[in-house]
Formats: structure tokens, sequence, C-alpha cells
């Protein structure tokens, strides 16, 4: 029988204590140790059994308990100043970076992405991806940057992770009642929830908006589970990455358009947006057709407002990491979407596809967040390489090194991640501002301040502290599966608080290699019986439920654990999330990591883990190809990023690497103690990455990038382009049909060069040219000599572009342009010609995929 009616029944707080609310509905607690502090204090199993979830710890206390915290005098002015605290915080005005005539209540930035992983309690996120916008999102809180977060709310989430008897890894769906979470309904000016719809094949979805507030940064989450939909469409923010093709294309509708919708549903207007990864790419659609219906604009000029003011962020290298949706599934979709822009659904369709030509191409959702946004990156330097060989096929003109899309390297937000006894420590050798100011250098190079053994101490209780959680979760995880008491018991003993412990957490994909490690078995048993010098291996990680490759490297490595010459040092954890990465990122004491490079994007675990003293062992691949130091002192290196054809090979060869490096650098190392057993070599290394890899690897570094490189030259274009109603938007878009309608006649000939065959070292050459414009003027082109080494095979080897001068006006639209080059090292030189065009709204010359070479 249901219920005539349904109350939300919430605990009534001494007038005392109101604040806690204000405290339990910003995530600012997750990284505000005297927040979360007041919280835990009152009931500290309690507050780990909610999963540091402060709406349901509050809704779990008993009224009792309350009254008597209302009476207690020392816990009010805690809870005082914690609440001031946190009203200090949102209420500080000031950004460093100006976005001149932007509205002081309208965001400027709004940041989609498909998850989010700001705290244990809001289990929105599966791993690195949403992680790493959740470190976002909380560095653009503590730079104050005008941002707002999209997302969609899930009722299940991500799965949760346990194993079977014999290894196989299982997946459950909790169910998450938002009522007992830190996020409240969206209202509108009338106190009503803020709601939708959107078309979906004919059938209108209703949407609901929640928000969470993360410091001073609103995320805004979409829910489709709402009475007022049928079953199917209720089933979309059901589960993250769950479900079948047509599924995965519901939710990113959903996100994209409806996240679009959503923002003028909520009265926002943001001027930017961010799309992180290509799940939003639809986000760039919308808004097209909301310029062209509401402003009158055409197609053309629409676009070029979206792309000049839209930032795409790609996370993966991996070509079945990229959405792709068949023309067929697509159509009743977008067919109907695609008239109302006046495009044929052909021409709608060659936005997704790398060869616009080619009818048998599927949609790709990273094709069309290319082609609708002029700020492409990927996330680490060598990313942004492997990006650019990716898709060049849809800048098939240009050499790699012009494909524009660049690198911003990733960063992790270091309050979140730094361990309360490093933070403790950090506070009083590094001063307060490594928290304000995490990306400046001249806070790191305290580090070197740090006493030798009291960073040490810090670091073996923090080991200490993960040892005792290894066992407690390895206890429960053996009393699920209903394991023997013996083994049970045994439970208590794993591990070795003193021994060298290495960590490897991360998802169970087979290109990250987790069994490179056990390819040589009796090796890596003779590395861990060693009672001199005792090693240790603590796993975690997930393979996606559809992975049955990731699950067998799993179960074959729990197996290999279970082992009895195994059980004391290789543990495997189960159900990985923010918890059990916070234990490990803070207590190990190595941080390996095996992807095959170059498919690793970026890897922020290894980071995290810098943050806290605990040194790298991993593949050149994502970040530590730019951080490695040959000479090992930041730590260490498995290979030298070669290039093999045979991965079995590849796999062989770095395994004895691995092991190589561990048995004749790391573990004596760490085992080589001087005076008070303390390894001050090691010592070393830990201060020399975070004075060097600290300012450079984090967050707030991250964000300035993207507000610097991106958020501020996209906000001042749209502001030009929108202003005097859209004459700017109208007129690039003018200009550019002109250039693209003349462009296949352009000419370039009478390439000359004063100098001799021989050229000397530093001897400039200068060159000169004849162009024919086609009607064009030189304030529409950018002519380029494009010169640099040769290799035997007639190809540049790297090159250097200089921009030539237009000298004089030959008549009949023949130009004549001069430039100087100069060779800085002695071999094999060459040079060429090349147009591109240039309009002052057009950022980057490369972005319309236009470029004439001489011939």
């Amino acid at each position: 029988m249901q219920p005539l009616r349904v109350y939300s029944v919430v605990p009534r707080l001494p007038s005392q204590l109101k604040e806690l609310w204000d405290l339990a509905y910003n995530f600012l607690f997750v990284w505000n140790s005297d927040i979360a502090s007041i919280f835990s204090s009152i009931d500290q199993v309690l507050w780990r059994d909610c999963q540091q979830n402060p709406v349901k710890f509050l809704n779990s206390l008993p009224q009792q308990q309350l009254e008597e915290l209302a009476n207690d005098d020392f816990f009010v002015q805690r809870l005082k100043e914690a609440a001031k605290v946190q009203r200090n915080y949102l209420a500080r005005e000031g950004c460093s970076y100006k976005f001149d005539g932007a509205k002081k209540d309208q965001p400027v930035v709004a940041y989609f992405s498909f998850e989010y992983g700001i705290g244990l309690s809001l289990p929105i996120y599966s791993g690195g991806l949403g992680i790493l916008a959740g470190d976002h999102l909380k560095s653009a809180s503590d730079l104050n940057i005008p941002l707002i977060g999209i997302g969609l709310c899930y009722q299940h989430g991500y799965f949760r992770q346990y194993m079977t008897q014999d290894g196989w890894q299982q997946e459950r769906y909790p169910s998450h009642d938002f009522e007992e979470m830190s996020i409240k309904a969206a209202k509108d000016k009338d106190g009503k929830d803020v709601m939708f719809s959107l078309d979906m094949k004919g059938q209108p979805l209703h949407v609901k908006v929640w928000y969470v507030e993360v410091g001073r940064v609103t995320l805004y989450l979409l829910d489709t589970n709402i009475p007022e939909n049928p079953a199917n469409f209720r089933a979309i923010t059901a589960r993250l990455y769950g479900g079948d093709l047509e599924m995965r294309l519901w939710q990113e509708i959903l996100l994209g358009i409806g996240g679009v919708k959503a923002l003028a549903a909520l009265g926002l207007e943001p001027s930017v947006i961010h799309m992180n990864e290509g799940h939003s790419a639809f986000a760039g659609l919308e808004r097209i057709r909301i310029f062209m219906t509401e402003h009158g604009l055409s197609f053309e000029a629409a676009m070029e407002m979206v792309a000049s003011s839209s930032i795409f962020t790609t996370h993966t290298p991996v070509p079945a990491g990229n959405d792709r949706f068949p023309a067929d599934l697509m159509r009743p979709y977008f067919e109907p979407y695609a008239q109302t822009m006046g495009l044929a659904y052909k021409v709608f369709l060659s936005l997704g596809r790398e060869d616009p030509r080619d009818d048998a191409e599927q949609f790709c959702m990273t094709v069309l967040a290319l082609k609708l946004s002029r700020f492409n990156n990927g996330v680490s330097k060598l990313h942004g390489h492997v990006s650019r060989n990716m898709w060049q096929k849809v800048w098939p003109q240009y050499p790699v090194e012009d494909v524009p899309i660049g690198a911003i390297t990733n960063g992790v937000h270091m309050p979140t991640w730094v361990a309360t006894d490093f933070s403790l420590l950090f506070d009083r050798y590094l001063g307060p501002n490594w928290r304000e100011d995490p990306d400046c250098a001249k806070v790191w190079r305290q580090t070197d301040n740090i006493p030798d053994a009291e960073l040490w101490r810090t670091h073996e209780r923090l080991r200490e502290r993960l040892v005792d959680f290894v066992r407690k979760r390895l206890r429960r995880q053996l009393m699920n599966i209903g394991a023997r008491r013996k083994e049970i018991e045994l439970a208590d003993e794993v591990l070795d608080p003193r021994a060298l412990t290495i960590g490897f957490a991360r998802r169970f994909a087979t290109y990250k290699r987790a069994g490179l490690l056990f390819k040589d078995k009796e090796r890596l048993l003779k590395i861990i019986s060693d009672s001199k010098q005792p090693v240790q291996f603590i796993f975690a990680g997930k393979a996606h439920p559809q992975d049955n490759e990731g699950k067998k490297l799993i179960q074959d490595l729990i197996q290999f654990c279970r082992r009895e010459e195994c059980r004391m040092s290789l543990v495997f954890l189960e159900d990985y999330d923010m918890k059990i990465a916070d234990y490990m990122v803070q207590g190990c004491d190595v941080w390996l990591n095996t992807p095959r490079r170059p498919l690793e994007a970026c890897g922020t675990s290894g980071m995290k883990a810098m943050a806290n003293g605990v040194l790298q062992f991993s593949t050149p691949d994502g970040w530590w190809d730019e951080a490695y130091l040959p000479d090992n002192s930041l730590g260490w290196a498995i290979g030298r990023g070669e290039d093999y054809n045979d991965h079995e090979y590849q796999d062989f060869v770095e395994s004895q690497t691995l092991y190589k490096v561990l048995e004749n650098d790391i573990i004596p190392e760490f085992y080589d103690r001087g005076h008070g057993s303390l390894p001050r070599s090691w010592i070393a290394k830990v201060k020399k990455a975070l004075r060097i890899l600290g300012p450079e690897f984090n967050a707030n570094r991250m964000v300035e990038d993207y507000t610097e490189k991106a958020y501020q030259p996209a906000y001042s274009n749209y502001a030009t382009m929108h202003k005097d109603d859209f004459q700017g938007a109208k007129d690039l878009a003018a200009w550019r049909m002109e250039v693209m309608t003349k462009w296949s006649s352009l000419k370039v000939r009478n390439i000359r060069s004063e100098t001799h065959t021989d050229v000397y070292v530093e001897e400039p050459i200068i060159i000169t040219a004849e162009v024919f414009l086609n009607g064009l003027t030189p304030d529409n082109v950018q002519v380029e000599i494009y010169a640099g080494p040769v290799g035997q095979d007639g190809k540049f080897a790297r090159r250097n572009t200089v921009v030539m001068t237009p000298e004089e006006d030959m008549g009949g639209g023949w130009h004549v342009y001069q430039g100087e080059v100069m060779p800085h090292e002695a071999g094999r030189f060459g040079y060429t010609v090349r147009i591109l065009p240039k309009h002052e709204l057009l950022l980057d010359p490369h972005s319309l995929g236009l470029i004439h070479w001489a011939q």
C-alpha cells in the first residue's frame, strides 16, 4: 500500500547548532579540515559509517545527543569558529583574472562534465576524469573564477565492486537518497523546483535540476528519475556509464543539449563553455541553435560565435574511448534538430566525421567537439602530441605539429589530497600559502627547511595508518565471501608497517598493464620474501563491467595474492574509491604506474602521491614523461620511452627493467639508513620532488592556465563578437565564406632566396615570393616561410615558421612577399612557403583548416 503523503523528516537542531546545516551543505568540508573535524568530533565512528556525508550524519544523530552538544560551550564555540571560517571564505571577493563587462551575479564559464569526484559522499564519479573535474571546481573556487559546473545526478552512480570467492569482479548499484546528501533542489523565483523538458525522438523528456555548493562554485546536476517521465527515460540518470549505445546517446543529449537548456531555466547566461571530454559536445550544437532561433544569426555566424567561446579538453588517447554513434541511430533524434538549423542531415553528420565525405563513418563526439571549439587541448604535453597525431584527419592538409590541439597538463587540488599530518607539517615550514598559492615556486622552496627526521616520522605514521586500514578492509572482504576463520584472523597480520610499501591503484584496463609486475612470478616472490629488506604491494582498482579481460587481470592478481607465500605481502583491496585512494596516495612509499606508452593521457594519481612525499616509479607516459629527470632524483622510470611494434616483447623488456630497478635502485636506497635510522638519500628525493613538482602539478596552476590561455581569450572574443547586435560574428562569418570561396585559386610563384647553395650557420636567408590573392587583401592572409632541418627522406625533421611581409602590389591580384630565416645548426636545411587565413577575431589561423602550400 502506498502512503497518501510523504514528508521529509529532519532533526530539530537547537538554535546553538543551526550553523551545522550551513557547513553540511557546502563541500568546503572536503578540503577544510577545521570544518570536517566539527562533524568527526561528534562521533567519529558514525562519521566514518556515513561515508563522511554530513547530512546523513546529522540525520542519524539522536535528538538527545544534539541537545547535549548545544549545552557544550566548547563545541558551540568551535562550531562558531568553523562557521566563521566558511563565511569568510565564501565572502572573499576579488579574482586575479579580469573579465571586463561580466555581470557580477552571472558566471562567465560553464564547465560540462559527465562525472564529478567532489567527495566520498557524492558518488557520481568512476575514476580519473571525475576526480579531475572535481579538483577543477575546487581550484576555481579557491581562485574565485566565475565558473559553474553542469553534470548529471545519477541515482546509482558508478558500480560498487565486490569479489566472489574465486576473485571474479561483481557489481552492485546502491540507490542514493538525494535528500540525505549535501545537494538541494534548485528553485525558481516563486520557490518552485526548476524543471524543463527537451524533445527525445518526439517525446518530451522532463528534467529536474539539483545543485551542489563546492566552496564558491555551484555545480548543477540534471535528474530524469522523476514521476513525469516513463520508466525508460527515468533510467537515463540511473547509472554512470551504464546501459546500451542508445542510452549513452540519451545521456549525452541530456548533458549537452539539456545542460544548455538548464542554464536558461536557471536564468544563467555564461559566455564561455568548457567541454570536459566529448560527452557534452552537443552543448555546442544547442548554443548554435539558440543563436540562430533567438538572435536571427545565420548558421555560419552562430557557429563562429560558439566556436570562438568554447573550450574542449580531450582525455583519452585510446580510440575506443571516444564515443561514436551510427547515423541510423542518430537520425530520429537529430534529423528534425538539424532542420531547425537549416541543415541537411548529411551536412549535420559531417560535423562529427573526420572525413566529411565518408558516408560510412560514424558520428564521433570528439570530432564534433574539436570542430565546435577554437581552444582544444590534451591533458599533458605528451598527450597533446598524441592527440594531434590521432585527430590529424580532421585537418588533413596540416603537418601534425600544426593541428590545433594544444596541451594543458592536469593538476591535483592540494588541500583535498594532502594528508592532514603533512598539511600541518607544510603549515609549519612552508607557511599557509601552500594552500592559497600552491603553484608558487617560492613557497615550495621552503621544503628544504623541513627537518629530515620530522618529515620521515610523519610519513611513517601515514604508512602505519595505511597498514591498519588495509588490515581492517581485508578482514571485512574475507568475512563477506565466507572465508575460513584462520584466514580472517591472518588479515590482522598482513603487511609490515615498517616495510617498503608500493601502491598500484587504477582502472584495470588492459593498456594499464596491471600484470606487468607478475611477468616473472619467481623473481617477484624472491623480492617479497627477503626478510632483511622486506617489500610489499597494495593493489586496488575496478574493471569496466563489460571488460572481461580487465576482470581476468584482477582475478589472476587476487589468486596470486592469496598464495601462502604471498598473502602477507600482497593485498588487493576491493571497491576502489576516494577513501581508499586517500589512504594509498598518503601512506605508500612508492607509486607504481605501468601503462603502455603513450596510452596514459596524464595519470593524476601519481601527482596526489607526490604531494604526500611518495616517490614515482612509472613508465615515462602522461605527466611523468614531462616530470621525470634522467638522474632519477625525483623518482624512477621504466624504460626511456622507446617505441615497440611487438607489445609482447615490449612487456617482457619493460618487466625486466621494472625488476632490475626495484632490486638495484629502489629497495637498496630505501633501506640505506644512516644515523637515527633515516634514509637520507630517499628523503632528499622526496624533498626535491616536492620542491620541483609541487608548484607545477597542482590544480591551481592548471585552472590558471585554462583561464589565461582559454577562458579570458574566449570571453574577450565572445564580448567583441556579441556587441552591436552580433556584428563581429556576422563579419567573421561573411569573411570566412569569402575566403573559403576564393581559397582554391590562391597561387604562389617565383620563390627566390638571395644566397648560394651552401650557407653558413646563423647566416640569414632572404626569401621573396609572388602570391596571387584572387581578390583577397593582404589583411586577409598570413604568408609564412616554413623552414627547418631536412632529413634524408626530404621531410622536415622539425620546423620554424616566419611571417612574410607584403612588399609590393604587382597588380592583377599579385603581391610580392619577403621574409628572412636563419639556420641555427649545420646540416641539410630547407624551406617552403605557405598561406594561412588571417582575421582579427580568428584566434588561431589553423582552426579553419585552410592552408595553401607552394608547389
